[in-house]
């Protein structure tokens, strides 16, 4: 009996990607079939950790299929990244293991805090959720030139560009693997970022395919890892480092947010997601400890009205994210050092 493509592609869409849940035909991870002496399925791979499950998956779907599986693992052409940002110094790439530890809050107020003596960018790398746009406020909306280039947006000296400004506030996505290296790419090959000593770039939460194709395209100089000082946290922002690590990206240090809240009232501490977490996991993993930053709800409101907490007035949470930005800038430009060719 002889096999269709179009019931292989059928078979295939009752594989699910292990990350997202969709089906990797409706993703399009699956590039290409041939159907010969073999049936030989080409598909999209950011990810090498997927590799194992999702052939055996694939092969497993296609059980009923009389010639043989044959599996090819497409890869990504990048551009070379000194291409990409001729004129950037540094990037720093801002991460988390997990979700809801404020990685886009340390992010955004790093770049506003670098940007008060330094020429500073950010990209907002989380295509899945972008929160960048509504941290900056009403900035200077980014805008297309003749020769189609992208403008970044501004605002408080900080060069900001997102997926939010392209998707829109309320468009779903779901991405991945090509897709996620398409957007990736233009976003930072297509922005006349200009002259900038530092790009801070905030990737998605997690150890996935932002992360992986952001390692893999951008120079990046120096990781930071926000962690909470809960252990939930802590154990995923562990994996965060040893992803850094297998991709030869040099990790900055640990940030530990949200590491206590002040009670007005009492003035007494109260560690509500634990204590020293963060300070233990760098120890443990021997890189830098950046700094602790309180749990505080005026660096939640600042941020919900654009105004990042360190453009605004004092308070303990600016001054240790203030402290925080001024110890990664030392150790970025450490690392940066280190990069240098000897003469």
């Amino acid at each position: 009996m002889t096999v269709t493509e179009e019931e292989v592609f059928d078979k295939l869409r009752n594989v699910e990607d292990p990350e997202l849940g969709e089906n990797i035909v409706s993703l399009e991870m699956v590039k290409n079939i041939d159907i010969d002496d073999t049936v030989t399925v080409h598909l999209d791979l950011p990810n090498p950790a997927m590799e194992d499950d999702l052939g055996e998956a694939v092969r497993t779907a296609l059980g009923g299929v009389e010639k043989e599986v044959e599996i090819v693992w497409e890869t990504h052409e990048d551009e070379d990244a000194s291409e990409m940002l001729p004129d950037v110094d540094k990037v720093i790439a801002v991460s988390s293991g997990k979700g809801g530890v404020g990685k886009s809050t340390v992010a955004a107020n790093l770049a506003c805090a670098l940007g008060r003596e330094h020429k500073v960018g950010i990209l907002d790398a989380d295509v899945y959720g972008p929160n960048i746009p509504r941290m900056f406020g009403e900035a200077e909306p980014p805008r297309v030139t003749k020769e189609e280039e992208i403008i970044p947006a501004s605002k408080y000296g900080v060069k900001v560009m997102s997926m939010g400004y392209v998707a829109g506030d309320d468009s779903p996505v779901v991405w991945r693997g090509a897709m996620v290296h398409k957007a990736l790419t233009q976003l930072l090959g297509d922005v006349r970022w200009g002259e900038l000593d530092y790009l801070v770039v905030d990737l998605p939460p997690g150890t996935g395919d932002a992360q992986l194709t952001i390692a893999q395209t951008v120079p990046v100089t120096g990781a930071v890892i926000v962690t909470t000082p809960q252990e939930v946290s802590v154990d995923d922002s562990r994996k965060g480092v040893k992803m850094f690590e297998k991709s030869d990206v040099d990790v900055a240090g640990i940030v530990e947010n949200m590491a206590g809240f002040v009670c007005p009232d009492c003035g007494e501490t109260h560690d509500v997601f634990g204590a020293g977490g963060g300070e233990d996991l760098a120890e443990e993993e021997g890189v830098p400890f950046l700094g602790s930053v309180p749990l505080d709800p005026s660096v939640r409101t600042a941020s919900d009205e654009g105004e990042p907490i360190v453009v605004g007035d004092d308070s303990p949470a600016r001054d240790a994210l203030l402290e925080v930005a001024e110890t990664t800038r030392e150790e970025v430009d450490e690392i940066a050092k280190k990069e240098l060719p000897m003469l």
